[in-house]
């Protein structure tokens, strides 16, 4: 949920004032905003549509990962099996971000031992899997945003709405919103999640893959 609104209008100049702040900064972390940043041009096109959720369909399958085709509420966005898939576009990308981070003993857990997500509707049962602490919740939170906004652009998405509404955006005038993109492509980037021009590994190049089906 995004925590200050900010009107699509106003984003080509908040976007322009931290190009500028960008200057001097890691080249790495100023080319990936800017590959984010330029997917502003796409927002007109269609946002959430059929066929960016049958990207995120087919990116998950790719990956080896099952897919429900029902809403969330009807159990749990992952239940320790599979994606439920009938949820916006870029919430299902996130999903997937988060099977990427999570470690591989925590994949079989509903909502990867985090808690309910948001859009799970047996938040007791998933809020009774929880296995870790605060600030794990709160840093993989943080990587799966990013690796599903990174996965986004690579598909043709729009991933700055993904980018405002997961609050990579907040406090954008001040120097730690800069510094949290950053800190966190470093982290994506030491668990091999990104590579070294910081664009997201490709399932092909993962050794582990496993049939799926779309059940």
């Amino acid at each position: 949920m995004i925590l200050t609104p900010i009107p699509l209008e106003e984003l080509p100049a908040i976007l322009a004032d931290l190009r500028g702040r960008l200057t001097g900064a890691d080249p790495l972390v100023a080319e990936v905003f800017e590959r984010i940043a330029a997917t502003l041009d796409l927002v007109p096109l269609g946002v959430d549509t059929p066929q960016h959720r049958a990207d995120g369909v087919a990116l998950a399958h790719r990956f080896g990962i099952e897919t429900i085709d029902e809403l969330p509420m009807a159990a749990y966005s992952w239940d320790g099996r599979a994606i439920r898939t009938q949820s916006e576009s870029y919430v299902l990308i996130h999903e997937i971000g988060h099977w990427l981070v999570a470690p591989p003993e925590r994949r079989g857990l509903v909502d990867f031992g985090l808690g309910a997500g948001p859009e799970t509707g047996r938040i007791e049962e998933a809020n009774a899997a929880i296995c870790v602490d605060q600030e794990t919740q709160i840093e993989e939170e943080a990587l799966s945003s990013l690796i599903g906004i990174l996965w986004e652009v690579e598909l043709g998405h729009p991933a700055i709405m993904a980018f405002l509404e997961q609050n990579w955006l907040e406090g954008w005038d001040r120097a730690a919103c800069i510094d949290n993109l950053a800190d966190n492509l470093a982290n994506l980037h030491r668990r091999g999640l990104i590579d070294a021009n910081y664009r997201p590994i490709p399932p092909e190049h993962f050794e582990v893959k496993r049939r799926v089906a779309s059940l």
